[in-house]
């Protein structure tokens, strides 16, 4: 009997160690079959450029390696960035969420994700892969430290320990960016090494758009965006021929992208298809391709996101995609239907705001200016150094624009646009009053609407305030995530457009200056400082507005009193807010002071002071185009 239990327990023991082995066995299998699924992935972004390459039939363009890369992958004719300047764009292509969600949609803003937000390399590093980064983040957010392996100047795929894991390497070229364009040094140090027969001259220049002045200051410019993108085509260039030399072109899927259009006047930072619309590449080994995907030599014109570049690659490595996720999977397998719209913002671009949103379908582009009593061509300080900018305002300055030109520089924006990209694909002709068009406008209208509410944007709320109920929801992510979320964002766009119908909207606006919310309110004492000629009578209710609790509202107060002429009870505030322990309370006070003109000299000292912000760059500038128009001088801050 003792002998027989024995054998048994001997028995049961065997059989369970028979069975977690085969369990380890299969697991063994599944992995190995599921790494064999899982390419190598080469990631090459480039800064500031529009499809201005070979491949897209652009005829100054000399970029043999791309072109070459598009004859062996796929050319995307239609892909789009979600906003017209790097950081915010880049926070999207990292996590497949709009910056507008996640609260990265001002210039160096920075926003504290959610635990249910993850960068996608997250994903890919849990599931096996080698993720780096080279170098660039900018994601206006912190970095996990989960989301890398090695980020910096050394990332490379051939620093993984192991050459059998699968990789997913970034490399970001920095040589095509802005500034390359406007500082003589850098452009020389970036085209020194450039072959003469790669160089495009001024004088040869076919291409330059309606909207820029045709003088060779201009043409200069335009010159030396293609040659640095000539310069960038070598530099990409290296990095394919390395994969050849590592024996691994044939099992790595190449993605080439740029994080908007062109660094120059009305590209980038804009909504227009000078901003948003930008190359992107694909080449993906015959082994690793699905069905027709990838076949060599082809062009893609369905409609692309950069904010799919996250889904897709999750798709393309097998990994199942987030929900939070917000764009699609345009290859793999499971795809869903084709986009209908691409969509895009602007919100703070440096030291300025201006909120403005871009719906796009195939042939028609829908933009909403929110702030639509606001120049086109605010004063920013980055721009106004680069050539072509201070050549456009010379020009102006003579009045010898070209009309297309001469229309963006104009004090006031319409409140609507709507472009046929058919027939005018530099979006010069309005047809936002067209009657022809109406009912596009409305389907345009209503997609941008929707995208609103489903995305919960948060451009309608202050940045002050949007930092304020950060600290309290713990992320920006959570603001209108809250019960009655949805609701507040239909309120604030009508607050906030309440005064595009002129003075019969006042008694709605003065009803708003008392809501619960502080954006509501803000948003009513922007429109009675917009009405301010009409509003006069009312200065004593604004007056009250003044030490409300809010800075943001007690900072359009101020600004509505100083339109409504009365300056005195206005000061005072912009000068205590311009003193805030908080750098966005700060610039906006610097804002008001700035646009008040003649109304800010009594202050002038407190300007100076402002000049030595230590936290706030954007601050520093303001105060200084301020102190430039009173004091007739020409200083210049970084």
């Amino acid at each position: 009997m003792h002998d027989s239990c024995l054998s048994q327990r001997r028995w049961s023991r065997l059989r369970l160690f028979i069975l977690v082995s085969l369990c380890g066995w299969c697991t063994t299998l599944s992995t190995l079959a599921a790494d064999a699924r899982r390419p190598n992935i080469l990631w090459i972004s480039t800064e500031d450029i529009s499809a201005h390459l070979g491949c897209y039939g652009d005829p100054h363009a000399k970029t043999p390696r791309l072109d070459q890369l598009a004859r062996e992958g796929v050319r995307y004719s239609h892909a789009f960035v979600v906003a017209g300047v790097c950081a915010p764009c880049r926070s999207s292509v990292i996590t497949g969420i709009y910056p507008t969600t996640l609260g990265t949609q001002h210039m160096r803003c920075q926003a504290t994700l959610p635990a249910e937000i993850k960068c996608f390399t997250e994903y890919l590093r849990s599931a096996g892969y080698y993720c780096t980064n080279r170098s660039k983040t900018d994601y206006q957010f912190k970095v996990p430290s989960e989301a890398w392996d090695q980020s910096g100047g050394r990332g490379h795929w051939r620093n993984r320990p192991d050459p059998d894991q699968p990789f997913f390497a970034v490399f970001n070229f920095t040589t095509t960016h802005e500034s390359a364009i406007t500082s003589d040094n850098k452009y020389q140090q970036m085209t020194k090494a450039l072959p003469r027969q790669l160089v495009t001259e001024p004088a040869t220049i076919t291409t330059l758009p309606p909207y820029y002045c045709d003088t060779p200051v201009t043409r200069k410019d335009w010159a030396r965006n293609y040659n640095l993108i000539a310069a960038m085509d070598r530099q990409a260039g290296v990095l394919l021929e390395q994969l050849k030399e590592d024996g691994l072109a044939d099992n790595t899927i190449v993605i080439f992208w740029s994080d908007h259009g062109i660094g120059l006047p009305r590209g980038k930072r804009w909504l227009y298809d000078s901003g948003m619309h930008v190359p992107l590449i694909v080449r993906i080994p015959e082994a690793l391709r699905v069905g027709n995907q990838g076949k060599p030599g082809t062009v893609n014109n369905e409609l692309v996101s950069l904010i799919d570049l996250a889904p897709t690659l999750l798709n393309l490595a097998g990994i199942k995609i987030p929900r939070v996720m917000q764009g699609r999977a345009f290859l793999g397998t499971r795809l869903t239907a084709p986009r209908q719209y691409v969509y895009g913002a602007r919100d703070r671009m440096d030291e300025r705001y201006d909120i403005i949103r871009a719906v796009r379908d195939q042939r028609y582009k829908y933009i909403r200016n929110y702030e639509p009593f606001k120049a086109y061509y605010q004063y920013m300080n980055t721009p106004e150094k680069g050539a072509s900018m201070r050549e456009l305002r010379r020009v102006h300055a003579l009045g010898q624009l070209p009309p297309a030109a001469a229309r963006f520089m104009a004090a006031h924006k319409p409140l609507e646009e709507l472009y046929d990209l058919q027939k005018d694909p530099h979006e010069i002709n309005n047809l936002a009053a067209s009657g022809a068009h109406q009912t596009i406008l409305a389907r345009m209208r209503q997609a941008h609407l929707q995208w609103v509410l489903d995305t919960r944007d948060l451009g309608l709320l202050p940045e002050p305030e949007i930092v304020l109920r950060e600290q309290q929801f713990k992320s920006r992510y959570a603001i209108l995530r809250q019960p009655g979320g949805e609701s507040l964002v239909q309120q604030l766009r009508k607050t906030a457009g309440l005064s595009l119908r002129g003075i019969d909207a006042i008694p709605e606006l003065l009803q708003g200056i008392d809501a619960d919310d502080a954006a509501v309110r803000y948003w009513a004492c922007i429109g009675l400082g917009n009405l301010a000629a009409g509003a006069r009578q009312h200065q004593a209710a604004v007056r009250a507005v003044l030490q409300d609790p809010s800075p943001s509202v007690s900072i359009a107060a101020a600004r509505a009193l100083c339109r409504m002429n009365e300056p005195a009870p206005a000061l005072p505030i912009l000068v205590r807010h311009l003193k805030s322990p908080r750098e966005w309370v700060r610039l906006n006070a610097a804002i008001v002071l700035d646009e008040i003109d003649d109304q800010a000299r009594p202050v002038i000292k407190n300007l100076q002071v402002a000049l030595q912000d230590k936290q706030n760059k954007y601050v520093v500038r303001v105060a200084n185009r301020a102190l430039n128009e009173l004091l007739k001088t020409h200083n210049t801050v970084r």
